[in-house]
């Protein structure tokens, strides 16, 4: 059975509180989960937040999802981004460390798809899955183009159309969810089976 464990780990502004899961059998790779704005009320427990972590324990990974620095249990204050964006950096390198020449899979949902963003270019992760990542929002940089976008066609926060907008001039594919909202109340399930398809797929 799989198992679940809380810690803490290093960040720049203190120490960090995660919730580490690992597969029943040795895990293929690692990965790292990273939940929405923390100034909204976003935190590790965030339902797509589990979701993905259930997902990625269920291919084999041993999937590390962390509270943001202020939020829960995790040292220093909310930075815009910034210090966020090191402490996903972080977040890696303790999984890197714990568990080395394991390939990387970093994930985010909203302000967490955009944390990761930034992160991936100092992480070079192996794949990236970003759901409804906050384009429009904050300043979302170029992605692989062999990363996995999932978005609803009725979000009311980071309106379709805007992620588009981005994704158009890099090339990228988009699975659009129809009738599925920015936190895809319903329909978790269904995001979870994308999820699946998608990094099955890419193995």
């Amino acid at each position: 059975m799989a198992t679940q464990r809380k810690i803490t780990f290093a960040g720049p502004a203190g120490l960090l509180e995660g919730s580490l899961h690992l597969p029943d059998n040795r895990p293929i790779a690692i990965a790292v989960v990273a939940h929405p704005l923390p100034i909204m009320g976003g935190t590790m427990d965030n339902k797509i937040v589990t979701t993905l972590t259930r997902a990625f324990v269920e291919l084999g990974y041993a999937t590390l999802r962390f509270n943001f620095r202020g939020v829960g249990e995790s040292a220093g204050s909310y930075d815009e981004g910034n210090g966020e964006m090191l402490d996903a950096m972080a977040a890696a390198d303790y999984l890197r460390a714990e568990f080395p020449g394991l390939p990387l899979v970093t994930a985010g949902f909203s302000f967490g798809g955009y944390v990761q963003a930034r992160a991936a270019e100092h992480l070079h992760p192996q794949q990236m899955v970003l759901i409804a990542p906050a384009v429009g929002r904050f300043a979302m940089p170029s992605v692989p183009a062999n990363t996995v976008l999932v978005h609803g066609d009725a979000d009311e926060v980071v309106e379709l159309h805007e992620l588009l907008q981005w994704a158009r001039p890099q090339q990228l594919s988009v699975i659009v969810v129809a009738g599925a909202e920015h936190f895809f109340h319903g329909r978790l399930i269904q995001l979870r089976q994308i999820v699946l398809q998608q990094l099955r797929g890419q193995r």
